[in-house]
């Protein structure tokens, strides 16, 4: 275990989790920062980030090499491995990220150091997983001449609030003084609100059970705005309602993608089910939030109907990230209720000022529109994300977007309080 009081750190992998991380663990300690996305680095090194999480400054003044060289890894104390943890096509754990993360890493280890993971993963996975496989690469022993650590990721992308310096931070080692040494590193970053967990084991089984807590809970709600919708309801005042109950859970109804709460229930399931436990539960929540982008097409086509649009609608779809104010595109859910429409017919434009056309192309093989001007004559517009750009729209906006008979779909509830023209239609979940 490294003896130095002021160890050097080596953070791998520089997304959503890695880079904040780098950033914050930088105004204490030396950090390297490595990704094998090479473009990725020379954006950082000339100021930007696409997640668009850290500001151009703090880029500039911070410390933290960045870096695509795994050579670079040479001589640290402590490796930070941030790497997504995604699931198959058939909705199992997908660990190729974190098997090449370890091969690599496992390359560059020395006697003494530690290596932490913080991608959410099912117990176990770092020391029957991870562990063998930086043995294998490295020829040392874990526990003996290098030790494992688990501190779960809690960035929440957009979020300004809950930053990496303003949350606990769970931290868990393979032994106590390597738990107790990542408590004082990571308690540097935000004034020692570190929780020690009992093993590794909890430490992992805690990540993963939180977000498909989560997930379970939207799920409940998902299920009653179907219901509601078909009492004629609307699920936003169900809940307005409901809401003013001093320990009502206040959950919103919507589509949930992304790359945890959308993941990470599958990773506990398919731990259950390797100790011959079917999680009836988990995989039913899945199932229903998995079910809201077609119960979304389904409630958009039959407005349409009701409105004398039978088949062929154009359609505009506002938002295509898989949240709000974010260009993150990951699992994002938006992409079924495109799909679901397309498949009835309907020819959809969608626009995202968030998200990187780019990327939209090359990952999901969607073409964005650049702007809204000199667009409209659209029989539906889909307020899909709620962007803060699209907070401002006006009745004003709809009528040069829309035919005058149209349809404004409003997944998320942004624009309830508009009066719109009595010849468009309403609809909300």
């Amino acid at each position: 275990m490294p003896s130095n009081t002021h160890p050097k750190i080596a953070v791998i992998g520089l997304g959503y989790v890695g880079l904040p991380l780098a950033i914050a663990l930088a105004r204490h300690f030396p950090v390297t920062g490595f990704d094998i996305n090479v473009e990725r680095i020379a954006e950082l090194k000339d100021g930007v980030d696409r997640t668009r999480e850290i500001e151009a400054s703090v880029l500039k003044e911070t410390t933290l090499k960045p870096t695509a060289n795994a050579a670079e890894l040479l001589q640290h104390d402590i490796y930070i491995v941030t790497v997504p943890t995604p699931v198959t096509e058939e909705n199992l754990p997908d660990l190729n990220p974190l098997r090449k993360a370890s091969e690599t890493l496992g390359k560059y280890l020395s006697k003494n150091t530690i290596v932490v993971f913080e991608s959410t993963v099912y117990p176990g996975v770092t020391e029957d997983f991870c562990g063998p496989i930086l043995e294998q690469a490295s020829g040392l022993k874990a526990g003996r001449d290098f030790y494992l650590g688990y501190s779960p990721e809690r960035i929440n992308p957009g979020d300004k609030k809950h930053t990496i310096d303003r949350i606990t931070k769970v931290v868990s080692g393979q032994t106590p003084e390597v738990a107790e040494l990542l408590k004082q590193v990571y308690g540097s970053i935000n004034d020692g609100n570190v929780f020690v967990a009992a093993n590794i084991k909890t430490a992992e089984a805690a990540k993963v059970i939180e977000n498909a807590q989560r997930d379970i809970n939207i799920a409940f709600i998902n299920e009653i705005a179907t219901i509601v919708g078909k009492l004629g309801l609307s699920i936003f005042d169900v809940l307005d309602a409901a809401n003013t109950k001093w320990n009502f859970l206040q959950f919103q109804p919507g589509l949930v993608g992304g790359h945890c709460i959308g993941v990470d229930p599958y990773y506990l399931a398919h731990c259950a089910r390797k100790l011959d436990h079917e999680p009836e539960v988990i995989l039913a929540g899945r199932r229903t939030n998995e079910g809201m982008g077609s119960f979304i097409v389904a409630s958009i086509h039959d407005n349409l109907q009701k409105i004398g649009v039978k088949n062929n609608a154009r359609i505009l779809i506002l938002g295509l990230t898989f949240k709000e104010d974010i260009p993150d595109l990951r699992n994002t859910k938006v992409v079924d209720v495109i799909s679901g429409l397309k498949k009835l017919g309907h020819s959809v434009d969608i626009h995202d000022p968030m998200a990187d056309p780019k990327e939209a192309v090359e990952h999901l093989n969607l073409e964005l529109l650049n702007n809204l001007q000199g667009v409209g004559d659209y029989d539906c517009v889909v307020g899909a994300v709620a962007h803060r750009s699209y907070l401002d729209f006006k009745g004003t906006d709809f009528q040069k977007l829309l035919r005058p008979k149209a349809l404004v779909a409003d997944i998320k509830n942004i624009w309830k309080k508009i009066e719109f023209p009595a010849e468009i239609s309403y609809w909300t979940l």
